[in-house]
Formats: structure tokens, C-alpha cells, sequence
């Protein structure tokens, strides 16, 4: 116990940093700094989304997460590279849009290829975590957690449960000179509404955040230019699924794809069960794997 509490005050140290910084970024300069504001406890929600942000630091930038971003991020940017080869067009004018960028590592790794490319995120726990490790981190493996200290249960040993990670596992700011690279804060349909403005848009493990999935496939075909690409992998574990006061459509995959059909999409690539895990306990005697769905869809011109 006092190992997991050592390791707990480090990561409060890290996590204090980033709400430090945010709090900069977002300063009220009516606000008088030396008030004192009566703090409540965090609730269950918050935690458990505190504890699934350090999860998406091991995902999106750690040595450890590199299996599961060669599953899941790697095939969506070949076929980026693929559909837009350096060799036919300016990289640097194709417009790239990922939703639900979490801490940002897929946008990161479609700019660094050169591409025009947005990430768009909803959580602030992900929105001030991505801004820490975009802006602040310039040198690798400069920070350390402790993300798997609150898993109890399946640790083969204990020292599994207070081992560290280590992020980012490279430079962030190691990006083409001169690239366009950003990312924005609110939610997608809102944000987004202007007509044929973006030649690609990629999700991955997205548009299951949806209350109705319907919407978002509306404003990808609203938003994408004619002639421009949806890449998408990921499974269906609805969100709201089992939220009593949170409104919830929860459609099969079959019933998308005819959607998709119905919108005008033509299907040009795709494929079923490509497995992969999502913020994986590599130590773990329990792990969830996830057989996605992958496909690219073109609207046509």
C-alpha cells in the first residue's frame, strides 16, 4: 500500500501539472487567484474518466502502446498515404479531420506525413492531457506514470500493478516545418457544419460516441468534399447504451453500411474482424479484444 501511494503521488504531481497548465491557457483575468473555492469531492464519473485518460497516455504515447497503435491507427494512415500519394498531389493541401482525437497521437502521426490535419475532441480530461503533451513535452520519455495502480484484480505480480510508463515516447514537436496541425475543442456535429469542406475524414473507435449514430453519418457526408474519404475502424460498444436518461440508438453494422448506401456512399474498401484491444493491460490475466469493423467510403463527385 504504500508503494500504490508513492506511485499515486507521482501521478498527482503529472496531473497537477496539466490542470496548472490549462489553467494559464484558460485564465479569467477576473478571476481573483488567491479566492479560496470550496472543492467537492470528484465523483465516481470523473474518476473513471480520470483513470481512463492515464490509460490513453499509455495508448496514444508510450513504447507500450505501440502494438496497439500499429493495430489501430497504422492501416488508417496507409490508406491515407495510399489515396493520397506525396507522388500525385500536395499533402500539404489535403484536409484531414479526425473526431474523438483523444490525446491526440493519430492527427499527430497523419501531420507528420505532411497532411493538413485536425483533431477534434469533446473530453476535456483528453483536451487538457493533449495540449500538455503537444505543447509542453519536447523531449522523449520525459515524464512517468503509474496507470495500472488502481487494477486490483488479474496481476499476475505485484509488481505489474506499480510498474511505469513512460511518455511521450517521441518529440511532439518533431512535425514537417511549416505544418498545419491543430486541434479543436467542442462537439463534432456542432462545430462542424460547413458543406464539402474536408477531403478526409478518419475515426477510429468513434462513431460508437454517438446518441444516434444516424447524425454522424449524416455530417461526414454533409462535411466531406465530392470525392473525399471516410476511413473508419472500430467496433460498436454504444456509449450511452445503458444511460437511463441519455438518449440512445444502437444500430448493427449492416444496418449503417445501408445508411452509408442510401446517403450515396460507395464502399471501396472493406474488411470485418481485424482485432485489437483498447488501452490493454499488457500483463493483465484479463484482456478485451475488439473484432473491428474497417472500411473506407468515398462520397462520390
Amino acid at each position: 500500500m504504500d508503494r500504490l501511494r508513492r506511485c499515486a503521488d507521482q501521478n498527482q504531481e503529472i496531473l497537477q501539472m496539466i490542470v496548472n497548465d490549462c489553467t494559464r491557457m484558460f485564465e479569467n483575468k477576473e478571476y481573483d487567484s488567491n479566492s479560496h473555492r470550496k472543492l467537492s469531492p470528484a465523483s465516481s464519473f470523473d474518476m473513471d474518466k480520470l483513470k481512463s485518460t492515464i490509460k490513453q497516455f499509455v495508448r496514444d504515447w508510450s513504447e507500450e502502446g505501440k502494438v496497439e497503435r500499429d493495430a489501430c491507427y497504422q492501416p488508417i494512415v496507409e490508406e491515407i498515404l495510399k489515396s493520397f500519394p506525396k507522388e500525385k498531389c500536395d499533402v500539404s493541401q489535403i484536409s484531414i479531420l479526425v473526431p474523438g482525437a483523444g490525446l491526440g497521437r493519430l492527427a499527430w502521426e497523419i501531420a507528420k506525413h505532411g497532411y493538413a490535419c485536425q483533431g477534434n475532441e469533446w473530453s476535456f480530461f483528453m483536451l487538457f492531457s493533449s495540449n500538455f503533451v503537444l505543447n509542453r513535452c519536447s523531449h522523449v520519455n520525459t515524464f512517468k506514470l503509474y496507470p495500472w495502480i488502481h487494477q486490483f484484480s488479474n496481476n499476475v505480480r505485484s509488481a505489474d500493478q506499480v510498474r511505469p510508463v513512460y511518455f511521450p515516447d517521441v518529440n511532439p514537436h518533431d512535425l514537417p516545418t511549416n505544418s498545419n496541425f491543430s486541434m479543436t475543442a467542442g462537439d463534432f456535429q456542432e462545430i462542424y457544419s460547413e458543406n464539402n469542406s474536408w477531403d478526409c475524414i478518419a475515426t477510429c473507435f468513434f462513431i460508437d460516441t454517438a446518441h444516434n449514430v444516424l447524425d454522424y453519418i449524416e455530417t461526414i457526408w454533409k462535411i466531406l468534399k465530392p470525392g473525399g474519404l471516410w476511413i473508419n475502424l472500430g467496433p460498436l460498444l454504444y456509449h450511452y447504451e445503458n444511460m437511463a436518461n441519455e438518449l440512445s440508438i444502437e444500430l448493427s453494422y449492416e444496418d449503417i453500411k445501408n445508411v452509408m448506401l442510401q446517403h450515396g456512399f460507395h464502399f471501396e474498401t472493406e474488411k470485418e474482424s481485424m482485432a485489437t484491444t483498447y488501452t490493454v493491460n499488457s500483463l493483465s490475466m484479463m484482456k478485451y479484444c475488439y473484432d473491428c469493423m474497417f472500411f473506407v467510403a468515398r462520397k462520390p463527385q
